[in-house]
């Protein structure tokens, strides 16, 4: 399949979670034109991979895209956090992140967060390898899962969230997804490491 059909499922798949119009994101973030726009989609309809209202991907169309589902608190994005997150941009066609809330975020890192989750969203929309950013559930984190229905669930080095609990979580709503458990080169590198050494002259940064 060629890059740019590619590209165009992509933002279809991405416009389905967040309600954006997917067409406006293939022009102002990858400067396709209109026209580009409509001849790929009359092929990706005919091949069935978009429904005939051109809004939707076909169970075709969602099968060809490879998506991996990451996560985690990302408070202050350091080596480590984009070690990880490359790699699991390598297992798939696209990488879903999702931040932990406030309260999550208190109850893993035993702290207050030094940005809020809207803050911590927006540092992670824009790294480059990252297609989509989302503010998790505090009372089931399956629900954002079942949302994205991605094939492959990728955990950092230092995430306490046990295979075996996201492969039973997985079952219990039917979906088929393996779990990668990524490696850092840079263990010694983390959020609360950092937040230490500094202290509080951090929050003045």
């Amino acid at each position: 399949m060629e890059s740019i059909e590619k590209i165009i499922l992509t933002q279809i798949y991405l416009s389905g979670i967040t309600g954006k119009s997917y067409k406006d994101n293939l022009k102002t973030k990858k400067g396709f034109t209109e026209n580009i726009i409509n001849s790929k989609i009359d092929e990706l309809v005919k091949n069935k991979l978009i429904t005939e209202d051109r809004n939707a991907l076909t169970e075709l169309g969602r099968s060809s895209l490879r998506v991996v589902l990451a996560g985690g608190v990302f408070d202050i994005i350091h080596p480590g956090h984009i070690h990880t997150l490359n790699a699991a941009k390598v297992l798939g066609d696209v990488l879903i992140v999702v931040v932990a809330t406030d309260n999550t975020a208190i109850k893993m890192k035993k702290r207050q967060p030094l940005h809020s989750k809207e803050q911590r969203q927006e540092l992670v929309n824009s790294l480059s390898m990252v297609d989509l950013c989302l503010i998790g559930q505090e009372d089931d984190i399956f629900k954002t899962v079942n949302l994205v229905k991605p094939q492959i669930i990728a955990l950092g080095y230092d995430q306490v969230h046990q295979e075996k609990f996201i492969i039973e979580g997985c079952k219990k709503i039917n979906l088929d997804a393996k779990v990668a458990r990524l490696q850092s080169p840079i263990p010694e590198s983390s959020s609360s490491k950092i937040q230490k050494e500094y202290g509080e002259s951090i929050h003045g940064i």
